[in-house]
């Protein structure tokens, strides 16, 4: 099988983004399972447009996308993506959405095809800081969960796929107080959450 795993560029005022990092490490193929990674722009729908042409190639059984949520200091499996882009912040592209459908007339929600709790219990279980999360924000990354969850639904594809959160790695921060992990737990995190996908 092959599972695409997917991460972001930094944005905002990031000069890094965990999530590229993490593709950088992941191994190649885990439990006999190729692994695809592919880096996305932070840009309203063109994120899902690059991610796109990798599903209709590489028919993924699973699909991870990743996301930096700089707020929070738990790896946040998320629930559901919601039919709207709400940010004051510009993406990459100096684009500001407030208030926009993503797809017209689209469902107005899709919820994760990730089994949450068993992944929950998995990182728990190791120690790793892991939550559920009822809100991927109105941002991109909504907006990419939003979309590959739509596509997948449209086309009646069997694929599991869903959206994980992660918070700075321990070297962007120079607080103590601030949130964040080190780079080798995320890795490892992500990595049980494509293992409690299988």
């Amino acid at each position: 099988m092959n599972i695409i795993v997917t991460g972001f560029v930094p944005f905002l005022d990031n000069e890094l983004n965990p999530t590229s990092e993490v593709l950088e490490l992941l191994p190649k193929s885990i439990k006999g399972n190729e692994i695809i990674t592919v880096l996305l722009p932070v840009e309203y729908d063109q994120c899902f447009q690059v991610l796109k042409p990798y599903i209709d190639k590489y028919k993924p059984g699973i699909i991870i996308n990743l996301g930096l949520a700089p707020k929070r200091k738990n790896i946040s499996l998320e629930r559901v993506a919601l039919n709207i882009s709400n940010s004051e912040y510009s993406d990459n592209k100096g684009i500001i959405k407030i208030d926009e459908s993503i797809i017209e007339n689209g469902e107005n929600a899709y919820f994760s095809k990730l089994p949450l709790r068993k992944i929950l219990n998995i990182l728990v279980k190791k120690g790793i800081p892991v939550e559920i999360s009822n809100t991927a924000g109105l941002y991109i990354c909504n907006n990419l969960m939003y979309h590959v969850l739509h596509y997948i639904e449209s086309n009646k594809l069997e694929t599991k796929a869903g959206f994980v959160h992660v918070p700075f790695m321990d070297k962007q921060v120079k607080d103590k107080l601030e949130n964040s992990l080190p780079l080798v737990t995320i890795l490892e995190g992500i990595i049980d959450v494509i293992k409690g996908t299988l």
